[in-house]
């Protein structure tokens, strides 16, 4: 066998690692998008009264079990959120290990924050099993509880924001990855930090930034379909056309 093959067998086991890490983080990034906007909008959204705490708490001791399966859904995000920063640094490490590494990184500080800030959301419950007939004083816990969560959430997604800059540099420095979703990617970075430094800084205009977060979810949502079913470039010649294209969507 001469160099040539040994060189052609080499590129080819890398294209299909490529293939196959893409895939897993395509159907991660899917599982997180999914279970993260269940939890936030379909479970908390329809459980949590932003004017009244006291029908927040009677929601929550009427479908104990709705309030719990957000706990459920929350964690297997972050679970899939450890997985995929792992992915996402053996896909991308040969672009930039330093920025593959500071993605990583990033990522799974944001994991253990909103991981943190998931014990005050269980917490709301366990404080309205031991009082079932929350008072004045039990509400004000109630309602703190459920921020410290809300904010613990905001936290994270500054570091969020951080792993996305440079996962969206990654993508667009790849060559087998369109350029337009790392810049799709930078954008949704720049969604998570205001969002979130809205909430800490000027939480009453909190409500007025809501709206925007539907550009990550746009960005987030395309780059995981590509990941999924994206073609990756096979050989040089493949290699060759996803960079002219790159080069002429960035342009």
């Amino acid at each position: 066998m001469g160099r040539g093959d040994v060189t052609r067998i080499r590129d080819h086991d890398m294209q299909t690692d490529h293939r196959l890490l893409g895939r897993a983080a395509g159907l991660l990034y899917l599982v997180i998008i999914a279970c993260g906007i269940g939890s936030e909008v379909f479970i908390r959204g329809s459980l949590y009264d932003d004017m009244d705490i006291s029908v927040t708490a009677a929601n929550i001791l009427a479908d104990s079990a709705l309030f719990k399966t957000g706990f459920l859904a929350d964690s297997i995000m972050l679970l899939c959120d450890v997985a995929i920063a792992i992915v996402f640094y053996r896909l991308f490490r040969q672009v930039d290990k330093t920025l593959a590494l500071s993605a990583m990184v990033f990522r799974l500080v944001q994991a253990v924050i909103i991981g943190m800030s998931l014990l005050f959301y269980y917490a709301a419950y366990l404080l309205l099993t031991i009082d079932a007939q929350p008072d004045g004083q039990t509400n004000t816990m109630l309602s703190l509880l459920i921020d410290m969560h809300a904010y613990g959430y905001d936290l994270g997604l500054i570091f969020f924001a951080i792993a996305n800059v440079a996962l969206g540099v990654l993508v667009i420095r790849s060559g087998f990855c369109p350029r337009v979703l790392g810049y799709g990617l930078a954008m949704a970075a720049v969604v998570y930090v205001v969002g979130s430094y809205t909430r800490f800084m000027a939480v009453e205009y909190h409500a007025f930034v809501e709206p925007i977060y539907l550009i990550p979810l746009l960005a987030e949502l395309a780059f995981s379909l590509w990941l999924l079913f994206g073609k990756f470039p096979q050989d040089s010649q493949d290699r060759g056309k996803s960079n002219t294209v790159n080069q002429c969507l960035s342009q």
